[in-house]
């Protein structure tokens, strides 16, 4: 920030913050956004100081700096947080608002080398427990909808934003940023940190969620689920809304802990494309590099897709495809003895999808310059033999895995200048659908990955 804009800028001390880290800021801190905005002016916190907050709303132009020496830290009480109107999980329905939030807004910047803080293992214990009871009832599928948890920053239907300059977030109590229907989001310099104080449950890092013209670039992610993700809703509500994710770069960011390294699903319904990813970085404590997970009442579709200079070090599974993902989430089914007091959002869940409409169709993924060493399997990709993949292309790409895995559910993969040193062939359903593989094998009744006989905490992870 120039020394004018730091003059121009207002300060919350004045509008009664105490800055303590314990005392809740809330309503003096919105009193000052409120006012910033209304005089065209930054709010820039103090910095040495910590202010705890719940749910804050930035309205239309508001800026917000949160400088080196300054924090912003959520409170741990979930009544700071009040319901509204948002998608969750690929679902509209009534849930906590996010620490930081953007809504019906345009020009809205949040920057800084400071620090956003959830304070989130309260809500990860929440979570466990509710999940806890909810298993053996055959709720699995509702427990993450239930066990409601404030997002660490969310844009959500907002126009020509930007986050980042330095930005620490860390321990949110679900996901850090989500960027719901909105336009033209900018995300650049950005640090997560959500494994510092346990490891959370959904603490993915960026999603993207049927959302258009997202640019995301320089984001260093250690979380305990999927790190950068592409989302468009979920089943019947997502095919409902039926809005894409469409024109999207991520560039130049480096994954160090997660279950995945970028994500395409599992809230598949609007469908994906035009997505580049370039130059990413997934190291070793993740377990899967790329990843298209959806389910068979999810549709929706992924087509002009591209990821180049992606590596993986030390990665299991470079790549995974799996459109029968985690049954016992996926596919909601109301038990008879809890439909007497069956939520309006748990009815949406279960709402029966048409069997075509409910595939989702993969065509067109390319990736270039694949780099992985020290895989376990290169690859574990199968669709739907309903809705088999319709183009996979690999160029120039170099692994090292202990086995080639499988290529399944596909009409035609190319391979061009790739080097594949692989411990065991790929296995391949029929003859003529890999071009350019050096060795497979075929087996027309090769399983497909199926995770459900293994204990429920797992099924989220595998």
């Amino acid at each position: 920030m120039s020394e004018s804009t730091r003059e121009r800028a207002l300060d919350p001390l004045p509008f009664g913050a105490a800055g303590d880290g314990q005392r809740i800021d809330t309503a003096a801190l919105q009193a000052a956004l409120d006012a910033a905005a209304a005089r065209a002016r930054p709010l820039r916190l103090t910095p040495g100081r910590r202010f705890r907050s719940g749910a804050l709303f930035l309205r239309s132009g508001s800026t917000l700096e949160i400088p080196a020496g300054a924090a912003l830290l959520g409170s741990t009480d979930l009544a700071d947080y009040p319901l509204i109107d948002t998608r969750v999980a690929g679902i509209e329905m009534r849930w906590p608002a996010a620490l930081l939030n953007a809504i019906d807004a345009e020009r809205v910047r949040i920057h800084g080398e400071g620090l956003i803080d959830g304070d989130g293992a309260g809500f990860w214990a929440a979570y466990w427990a509710l999940r806890a009871t909810y298993e053996p009832r055959g709720l699995r599928w509702a427990a993450d909808y239930d066990a409601r948890r404030p997002r660490l920053v969310l844009l959500q239907n907002v126009r020509d934003a930007f986050i980042g300059g330095g930005l620490r977030l860390r321990r949110s109590g679900f996901w850090t940023l989500q960027i719901l229907y909105s336009e033209r989001v900018c995300v650049d310099r950005l640090t997560i940190r959500n494994n510092d104080d346990g490891r959370g449950p959904s603490t993915d890092g960026v999603d993207v969620d049927s959302s258009c013209r997202v640019l995301l670039r320089r984001v260093d992610i250690a979380v305990n689920d999927d790190a950068l993700v592409i989302k468009a809703g979920r089943d019947a509500d997502g095919l409902r809304v039926n809005r894409p994710t469409r024109d999207v770069l991520i560039a130049d960011c480096r994954v160090r802990e997660g279950s995945t390294g970028i994500a395409f699903g599992s809230e598949t319904s609007g469908g994906f494309e035009r997505v580049r990813v370039r130059r990413l970085q997934i190291d070793a404590a993740v377990p899967v590099g790329v990843l298209f997970k959806s389910a068979r009442t999810r549709g929706g579709f992924g087509r002009d897709l591209r990821l180049s200079d992606v590596r993986c070090d030390g990665v299991a599974v470079p790549l995974r495809i799996g459109l029968n993902w985690n049954p016992a989430y996926s596919l909601a089914v109301l038990p008879e003895a809890e439909a007497a007091r069956a939520p309006a959002h748990w009815l949406s869940l279960c709402r029966p999808v048409p069997p075509q409409a409910g595939l989702m169709r993969l065509h067109d993924l390319r990736l270039v310059r694949l780099v992985a060493r020290g895989a376990r399997s290169a690859f574990e990709v199968d669709a739907d033999p309903a809705a088999p993949i319709g183009l996979l292309r690999f160029e120039h790409c170099d692994i090292e895995a202990g086995q080639g895995g499988h290529l399944l559910d596909l009409d035609a993969a190319h391979f061009r200048h790739c080097a594949l040193r692989l411990g065991s062939p790929v296995v391949l359903q029929r003859e003529g659908v890999a071009e350019g593989l050096p060795a497979c094998r075929i087996d027309p009744h090769h399983p497909r990955r199926d995770v459900s006989a293994q204990p429920m905490h797992l099924q989220d992870l595998l």
